[in-house]
């Protein structure tokens, strides 16, 4: 005799794996931003130091950016 069929079960499964891989994006995410952030912040203090130099060099990337 086959097994009944739990709808219920399986729906919760589905949203769990698919709650799963939503907070995976968002934890990826999340840290390619604090990546961002970084690289940004040290950027910020080399601005500080040579500011010719590198004001040069992101005016460059700006536009290349744009």
């Amino acid at each position: 005799m086959a097994r009944k069929t739990n709808y219920g079960f399986e729906r919760r499964e589905r949203e769990k794996a698919r709650a799963a891989k939503k907070a995976e994006r968002q934890r990826l995410k999340q840290e390619k931003s604090d990546d961002r952030k970084e690289d940004d912040d040290s950027t910020a203090t080399a601005d500080g130091n040579d500011a010719e130099t590198t004001s040069d060099s992101t005016d460059g990337n700006k536009s290349s950016a744009d």
